[in-house]
C-alpha cells in the first residue's frame, strides 16, 4: 500500500467522531485498542511515556512538554488530534512528521494484523480511523526507539484509544464543555471522562480547574492512591508581564521554593497555564530519575511552536488563525482581544461544525468583529455559511456571506487596511485548510 492509498484507506472507515444523533448507539470501548495492540507485541510499553487529556490546552501542553524532553536530549514522539494539514501531523519523532513512506508501511502492517484477528474472530469489529493511527503512533516510536513519548487523548480520555498506556505521569488541561453528546452535559460527567486516564499510583498534573471539576479528580485521585498535583496551589505566579501578545513570568513550586522564569513563543496569555502544566510534568519526571535541567525547561518552553493556536501569519495587516471551536477557547480569543487589539479594526472570518456551540461562541467573539464574514470549510459535519449568518448574524455590527472560504480570506485581505488585523476561526478544519492555502498564495510559512 502506498501513501495516497493508505490514506484514502482511512478516511473510508469514517470520521473520527459519529453524529451527535448516532452517539447514543456509538460503541467506544478499549477492546478493539486492546486486542490489536497485544497482536503487535505492546509497543506502548517499549518507551517511557506522559498521557494529556482535558477541553483546553491539550495540544499545547504536549508540545511543551515534548521540547521540554527534546532539549533535554531524549528522542521523543508526539502523538496528538486532530491534524491541520496533513495527518502525519499526529504522529512526529524527534519533532519530525512520520515520512510518507514510514506512514504506508506501519498501516499495511496495521491492516494485516487486523485482518488477521477478524478472520479469528479475535477482533468483534474492524478497528476506528483512530484506534489504527493511534496504533501506528506506538508502532512507529517503538520502530523508532524513543526514549519517551507523549499521547494526547483524542476524545473523553476513560474510553480513549490511547488509554492502554501506562504512562510515568498524566496530566489534564482545563476542563470545559464540549462533545457533551459524548461526554456528559455537565461538568462533573465530563470530568468523570477525562479523569479515566488516571492510573494506579502514577502522579497526575491538573491545571486550574472550576470547583466541581476539581473535586472528581481529586476524589478519582485518592481512589487510585496517585498523587494529584494541583498547579493552583502547587506553584505560584509572579513577575507577569505580555509583550507582542506573549506572556513572560517567574513559576515557584510551593513546597521547594524552586523558581524559574518561562517565556512562551505562543500568543495569548492562555499558554502560561499550558506551559505550567508542562514545568510540573518536567519536575515530576526528574523526580523520577529523568535528566532534565533548569535550562532544558525554559529553552524548551521559548521554543514551543504549535499551529494552529493564535497563529501569526503575517503582519501589516496582522493576519492570525486561532482554533477557538468552543465556549473555552472562545473566551480565551476575547482575552487576547481585549490585552492585544483594544482599538483595531478586527475581521473574523468564521466557519463551524454542525456538533458546536455555535451561538453561545459568536455571542463572546462577534461583539469585538467591526465585520464578520461566515465561511464554511471543506467537510460535512460544516454548517453551511448561509445557515451560520441565519443563526448567529444578529450578535454582529456587520457581517456577510461567502461560503467558499478561500474567496473569504482574499476579501478580507483586500478590505483590511495595514492597521486592521484578520482572525480566522470557528474550526480546525476551517484553519487547516486556510493555512494550507496561505502556504499556495504566498510561497511562505507562518510569519513569527
Amino acid at each position: 500500500m502506498n501513501y495516497d492509498a493508505a490514506v484514502r484507506y482511512l478516511l473510508s472507515l469514517g470520521r473520527e467522531l459519529a453524529a451527535p444523533t448516532q452517539a447514543a448507539t456509538a460503541k467506544f470501548d478499549l477492546e478493539n485498542i486492546s486486542v490489536l495492540a497485544e497482536r503487535l507485541g505492546r509497543p506502548d510499553r517499549a518507551y517511557p511515556s506522559a498521557h494529556i487529556a482535558g477541553t483546553n490546552g491539550k495540544g499545547s501542553t504536549a508540545a511543551f512538554l515534548e521540547s521540554i524532553l527534546r532539549h533535554a536530549g531524549f528522542r521523543t514522539g508526539l502523538n496528538t488530534s486532530p491534524h491541520l494539514e496533513k495527518i502525519n501531523e499526529r504522529i512526529r519523532v524527534a519533532g519530525e512528521e512520520i515520512s510518507d513512506e514510514a506512514f504506508a508501511d506501519v498501516l499495511t502492517r496495521i491492516l494485516s494484523l487486523t485482518e488477521e484477528l477478524l478472520a479469528a474472530g479475535k477482533l468483534r469489529a474492524h478497528p476506528s480511523y483512530f484506534e489504527c493511527v493511534t496504533a501506528m503512533a506506538f508502532e512507529y516510536f517503538a520502530r523508532q526507539r524513543v526514549d519517551f513519548a507523549v499521547f494526547e487523548a483524542g476524545l473523553g480520555g476513560r474510553l480513549d484509544a490511547t488509554n492502554i498506556i501506562t504512562p510515568v505521569v498524566s496530566l489534564i488541561t482545563r476542563i470545559d464543555f464540549d462533545h457533551e453528546n459524548f461526554l456528559g452535559h455537565s461538568l462533573r460527567e465530563i470530568a468523570g471522562e477525562k479523569a479515566g486516564i488516571l492510573k494506579p499510583g502514577v502522579p497526575t498534573i491538573l491545571a486550574q480547574q472550576r470547583p466541581e471539576a476539581r473535586e472528581v479528580i481529586v476524589a478519582r485521585g485518592a481512589e487510585l492512591r496517585c498523587p494529584v498535583i494541583d498547579t493552583a496551589t502547587a506553584y505560584g505566579i509572579d513577575r507577569e508581564s505580555v509583550r507582542e501578545g506573549c506572556v513572560r513570568a517567574r513559576v515557584t513550586e510551593i513546597s521547594s521554593g524552586w523558581t524559574i522564569n518561562v517565556a512562551p513563543s505562543l500568543p495569548g496569555r492562555f499558554q502560561l497555564q499550558n506551559a505550567l502544566n508542562a514545568v510540573a510534568a518536567a519536575r515530576v519526571l526528574r523526580e523520577r530519575g529523568f535528566r532534565v535541567s533548569d535550562e532544558d525547561i525554559s529553552e524548551g518552553i521559548a521554543d514551543t511552536m504549535w499551529p494552529g493556536r493564535i497563529e501569526k501569519l503575517q503582519s501589516h495587516p496582522d493576519v492570525y488563525l486561532d482554533g477557538a471551536h468552543n465556549p473555552s477557547a472562545a473566551r480565551e480569543l476575547a482575552t487576547f482581544w481585549e490585552e492585544n487589539f483594544a482599538g483595531r479594526r478586527i475581521y473574523l472570518l468564521y466557519g463551524a461544525l454542525r456538533d458546536k456551540a455555535v451561538d453561545e461562541v459568536c455571542g463572546l467573539l462577534f461583539p469585538f468583529a467591526a465585520e464578520v464574514i461566515f465561511t464554511e470549510p471543506r467537510t460535512s459535519r460544516a454548517v453551511s455559511a448561509a445557515q451560520l449568518a441565519e443563526i448567529a448574524a444578529y450578535h454582529a455590527v456587520q457581517s456577510c456571506v461567502i461560503a467558499d472560504a478561500e474567496q473569504a480570506l482574499d476579501y478580507a485581505l483586500a478590505e483590511a487596511a495595514p492597521s486592521d488585523a484578520i482572525f480566522i476561526t470557528g474550526s480546525l478544519y476551517l484553519v487547516g485548510q486556510l493555512r494550507h492555502y496561505w502556504k499556495q498564495r504566498t510561497g511562505v510559512a507562518a510569519h513569527q
